[in-house]
């Protein structure tokens, strides 16, 4: 039975967050990882260097995401919290103005006007601060910005999606690890296409089909870099 307090569990927008951060960070650590090692795979005839650059890369890469996430969300939260003492202002100082503007808005998408004002009037009595965030701003739970969430998302994803690349280069034949490398890293891409597009419940055929030809491309890039500079190491 659907009530207010489960309606959300068969949608997938509350997974947005946390979702975009561990797509984004496996699909990172398989392509950058996989591109890394077989770029150095081309110009070396020894195991060691193509281990040494991909471990190497695996940890700078996790940590790297994991920064980065964090701060480029954060970025993101100060912005809203900076908005939303903007707003608890404009309240103290112009409450009439703010009220009608929030009028407007409900108006727009569809309300009657004498509706939309009654409307307003009632949410900004019940939480003022609240109500124009949401509507006004179109900041709400579910869209806010988490840093922690998504720099641990990101950071675990990417060591996850870097750890193949690292064990076919434990294991694979030094003369033909290129090709190991990427028949694994392809396959790899689209299982995460598919869990990725069924986890958030988009088309299966889309997201594999992008995530391959997109990584195909780093990974052929990055052979072209190591033949064309390649010397033996």
């Amino acid at each position: 039975m659907i009530t207010i307090d489960n309606y959300l569990d068969s949608h997938y927008i509350h997974r947005s967050n946390w979702l975009r951060a561990t797509v984004l960070g496996a699909n990172d650590g398989i392509i950058s990882i996989s591109s890394l090692a077989i770029g150095v795979a081309t110009a070396s005839v020894t195991r060691d260097p193509i281990l040494l650059a991909t471990l190497a890369g695996l940890v700078a890469g996790a940590l790297s995401m994991a920064a980065g996430e964090y701060v480029s969300v954060s970025s993101q939260t100060d912005i809203e919290k900076a908005d939303i003492e903007r707003e608890k202002q404009e309240l103290e100082e112009m409450p009439e103005a703010e009220m009608k503007v929030l009028a407007q808005i409900y108006e727009r998408r569809g309300l009657k006007k004498e509706t939309s004002l009654q409307v307003a009037k009632e949410l900004t009595e019940a939480d003022a601060l609240g109500t124009h965030t949401r509507d006004e701003l179109g900041i709400n739970e579910i869209s806010q910005a988490k840093p922690i969430q998504a720099a641990l998302a990101s950071g675990a994803a990417f060591t996850a999606g870097g750890l193949l690349p690292l064990i076919v280069t434990l294991f694979a034949p030094v003369s033909q690890i290129e090709f190991f490398l990427y028949g694994f890293t392809i396959l790899s891409l689209i299982i995460l296409g598919a869990v990725s597009a069924k986890t958030g419940g988009s088309s299966i055929s889309k997201a594999v089909a992008r995530i391959v030809i997109w990584g195909t491309i780093a990974m052929g890039l990055s052979a072209l870099v190591g033949y064309i500079f390649g010397v033996n190491v």
